[in-house]
């Protein structure tokens, strides 16, 4: 099929890059003219595993990308809409959506030929229906199922894991306003074999795509809320009481041969210093802003919420029992990512963590293998000292914060066996064992 992806974000360019490597010819439109030459010289504006190299394999052979929304809807048979959708502190900001909607309009006005627009953002339920649909058929002056027809597709990518999550899926749900939208969706997706799909409307689709990332919030509020208590309690290591959990035969299933599974699903279910990310944060404040405006109350998400805006204190807490005043002390914070794998800082812990430690006096080095990039611009004028390596950050510091669980980090025992003087290691993501450091601070300890 002939396919443009509109918004070249993380969601829409890992859609587009990956459904051409399928065998769709894809155009992916932004108006950022700079990503657009970017991804034209098959250079890919984020970080993404995988991604710059199938962006290379395709570019001028089944994708290409263009700032020309209109020509681009006029020669494909289908457009995935993916551009942003911010929450704004009361509900999710819908211009973007709104202004791409009518931009789509006027081509379908000239278009005499049958068109699907699909939603890929992430949208309140009522959104595809109530907000894009009406623009189209104004805008256009043709019908919605007749002229053209509106479908929702969410996406359920992980960043540093969206090329693996996109090109070998664990479900696909295509939604849409009749049959014959559901059905084009079906043959956008036909390339990818012996995967479970679910036909549903609209606003079913947009409710699974929230309800699948509060549930997953929910289950990393609630582990870091039994950690807290474990901590307050003391004697109780949140790790081991966890690890019973775990043990759960409903959660880590056991084959008749007795070998256990450990479902991925488990990690949500570990202590930590909160989530961050573009989806978690914004997803949970929109629904639970959602559920006041339809009369329905969301309590558990509002707790949610709360427990994760607090969680990067913990850190805080402890760094604190060890010095009470951080003027001048020496800190390394390590990993400024939300999360491995990936360059996106936005609402990540580290954030709230290095701004407190700031207003403190502490005298501060980070280190992040991948988005130092992202993190200078965040705190460019915050006199941070940015390492090129974890052996610089760790030298000649009184202390070390870890809050992002990259791999390398695990490297931090055997590094400090060669200093003469052992930091305080606070690990915000209890990667480390309790007992391969001199002095080990952990969440939930």
């Amino acid at each position: 099929m002939k396919v443009s992806v509109i918004g070249t974000g993380y969601v829409g360019l890992v859609s587009g890059v990956c459904l051409a490597e399928r065998g769709h010819q894809v155009t992916c439109v932004d108006v950022d003219r700079q990503k657009i030459n970017q991804i034209n010289q098959a250079i890919s504006p984020i970080y993404e595993q995988g991604l710059e190299e199938l962006l290379k394999k395709n570019i001028h052979v089944n994708l290409q990308a263009t700032t020309d929304l209109h020509r681009s809807v006029l020669a494909t048979d289908l457009s995935l809409i993916a551009v942003g959708t911010p929450f704004n502190g009361l509900e999710i900001d819908l211009r973007y959506i709104e202004e791409v909607s009518y931009q789509i309009g006027k081509a379908l006005k000239e278009k005499p030929t049958y068109h699907l627009v699909v939603v890929k953002s992430t949208v309140v339920p009522g959104t595809t229906d109530e907000v894009v649909l009406p623009i189209l058929e104004d805008v256009s002056g043709k019908k919605a199922g007749v002229d053209f027809g509106v479908g929702m597709n969410p996406e359920f990518l992980r960043e540093g894991e969206a090329v693996q999550d996109f090109m070998y899926p664990d479900r696909i749900v295509l939604g849409g306003m009749d049959e014959k939208s559901t059905s084009l969706l079906e043959q956008l997706y036909s390339v990818f074999e012996d995967v479970e799909q679910l036909k549903t409307n609209n606003k079913t689709a947009e409710m699974i795509k929230y309800t699948a990332n509060a549930l997953l919030a929910t289950m990393i509020s609630f582990s870091n809320e039994i950690a807290n208590l474990c901590a307050a309690i003391g004697g109780i290591d949140v790790v081991e009481g966890m690890k019973g959990v775990h043990l759960d035969k409903r959660l880590s299933p056991i084959l008749p041969n007795r070998q256990r599974i450990t479902p991925a699903l488990t990690t949500y279910l570990q202590a930590g210093c909160g989530f961050g990310g573009s989806c978690f944060p914004k997803d949970v404040k929109a629904l639970k802003a959602h559920g006041v405006k339809a009369g329905s109350p969301m309590r558990i998400l509002e707790a949610v919420i709360a427990v994760n805006t607090e969680q990067p204190n913990q850190v805080l807490l402890r760094l604190k029992k060890h010095f009470p005043q951080l003027e001048g002390v020496r800190i390394a914070v390590l990993g400024l990512a939300f999360k491995p794998g990936t360059d996106d800082m936005r609402e990540s812990p580290a954030i709230s963590v290095i701004k407190e430690l700031k207003i403190q006096g502490a005298e501060i080095r980070a280190y992040d293998p991948i988005a130092t990039h992202e993190a200078q611009k965040i705190f460019g004028n915050y006199g941070l000292i940015f390492c090129h390596n974890l052996a610089q950050a760790i030298y000649d510091v009184q202390a070390i914060l870890i809050l992002t669980c990259w791999e390398e980090f695990k490297q931090v025992p055997e590094l400090l066996k060669y200093l003469d003087s052992q930091p305080l290691v606070i690990d915000g993501r209890r990667m480390l064992d309790k007992h391969s450091v001199a002095k080990y601070e952990g969440i939930g300890l």
